[in-house]
């Protein structure tokens, strides 16, 4: 990024001077040559002040300036005096337009190529009071000569100011690219750098991402020590009673008791892996293997309902549903698991005798799925944390009743995945309902 802010600086400043010395040259030389085009007319106009009719020319052209050519020419076109031709025969100069311009209206100008000086020629011509025409010609290498003079100079101060802003565009870099460098060094207090307004936009959302890092990985590392927590309770009683039943100090109903125990464990297990691996699923990216279709909540409701009435039953709770039927864009297999987790929690943490309602129905044009227990209800700080993983209200319940303390998670990611909304509604010692409204 350095190296592209100091090579666009660079650029333009070349192109900047590059610029300014072409505009430069160009006003130079354009006043110039209007400054030397004023002196030959001048210069013209003190020499023909200075002749008089019939007086000897030569005489009076012996002290001309050096690098001036004068030229007298006839009436008829015919060169008289040449100052630089010496003995050199000149042609007819009744058709150069200096000379043209000169008899019509008392003076001329031109500016070209001399055959005779092998050179470009500016040329000044004015008409005396004999008729005859008095012309002076500078030749333009001797302009161009105090020009290519002038001109090393301004580059040489363009190459020097070209060096200084090397320096300064090395400097302009630095304090534009330290900012975002210091962005990058101290992400802890990014909040605290002073940096560009327009930087922080862009600077929240890194703050945020930084967060959402830190926050995942303390997830993360909660969620690893929880997964051993609980694999390791399961385990641990496994071990034990097989030890136990290895060692022959049990006896004939122990035996038979350690197994029941073992295998109600081995289930908790199952069911506990299950539920991580399926929570590991939806917390990938799942995009491509949701299947959204036309569903029937309420069908789907029903089916969940009649699945769970034995366990109802074994927890002495009643369950039913309501409502009617409703379509939803919803992946079928996601939303059974949706009103299986929901019930099923609604059932473990119920009192005995205690309901369940399970009602599907729209409310201000949306479809929404109701799940409301009479049971033992969460408290106000607690109703934040419970879609949390491993995070239980009564612990011991969830554990009596094999749970695993991720189904409402589990619930949360699938809600999230069908951009519903969740609601909770819970006293303590009256029940819970969770609502969940869809699109």
């Amino acid at each position: 990024m350095k190296k592209k802010i100091n090579r666009y600086l660079l650029f333009t400043v070349s192109m900047t001077l590059v610029a300014t010395l072409l505009m430069a040259v160009s006003i130079f030389h354009h006043m110039y040559r209007e400054q030397i085009v004023g002196d030959m007319k001048t210069y013209s106009y003190i020499l023909k002040s200075a002749i008089s009719s019939g007086e000897d020319l030569k005489g009076k052209f012996t002290d001309a300036e050096e690098d001036m050519r004068i030229t007298v020419i006839g009436q008829d076109g015919t060169v008289i005096y040449d100052n630089e031709a010496g003995e050199m025969k000149l042609g007819n100069h009744a058709s150069r337009p200096e000379i043209q311009s000169a008899e019509e209206s008392g003076e001329g100008y031109a500016i070209r190529h001399s055959d005779t000086m092998g050179s470009d020629m500016y040329y000044y011509a004015v008409r005396l009071d004999n008729g005859q025409i008095l012309r002076i010609s500078k030749e333009e290498s001797s302009i161009w000569h105090v020009f290519t003079n002038t001109m090393l100079g301004i580059a040489g101060v363009a190459v020097l100011m070209f060096l200084l802003c090397m320096v300064f565009s090395r400097y302009i870099t630095e304090s534009i690219v330290h900012p975002i460098e210091h962005l990058a060094e101290d992400m802890e207090h990014i909040d605290e750098i002073d940096a560009y307004e327009e930087l922080k936009p862009f600077i929240s959302t890194i703050q945020k991402q930084h967060q959402d890092i830190l926050k995942s990985a303390k997830m993360r590392q909660e969620f690893t020590a929880n997964v051993s927590h609980e694999l390791k309770t399961p385990l641990t009683s496994i071990s034990g009673y097989a030890e136990l039943i290895e060692t022959g100090i049990a006896g004939e109903k122990e035996v038979r008791r350690f197994a029941r125990e073992i295998h109600r464990n081995s289930d908790r297990l199952l069911s506990l892996i299950n539920d991580i691996i399926r929570l590991s699923q939806l917390d990938s990216d799942m995009g491509d293997e949701v299947n959204y279709s036309a569903v029937d909540l309420y069908d789907i409701a029903t089916s969940c309902v009649e699945m769970l009435q034995i366990n109802a039953e074994n927890h002495d709770v009643t369950i039913q549903s309501h409502g009617h039927k409703c379509m939803v864009q919803a992946d079928k297999g996601m939303m059974e698991e949706l009103v299986y987790n929901l019930c099923d929690n609604a059932i473990r943490y119920n009192n005995k005798g205690g309901r369940v309602d399970v009602t599907v129905s729209t409310r201000g044009g949306r479809v929404f799925l109701s799940v409301k227990d009479t049971g033992i209800g969460i408290q106000e700080k607690d109703q934040e944390r419970i879609f949390e993983r491993f995070y239980r209200v009564d612990k011991s319940r969830s554990k009596l009743t094999g749970g695993t303390g991720l189904g409402l998670a589990i619930v949360k990611h699938i809600v999230a995945h069908h951009h519903a909304e969740l609601e909770l509604k819970s006293e303590v010692g009256k029940g819970t309902e969770i609502t969940v409204l869809f699109e």
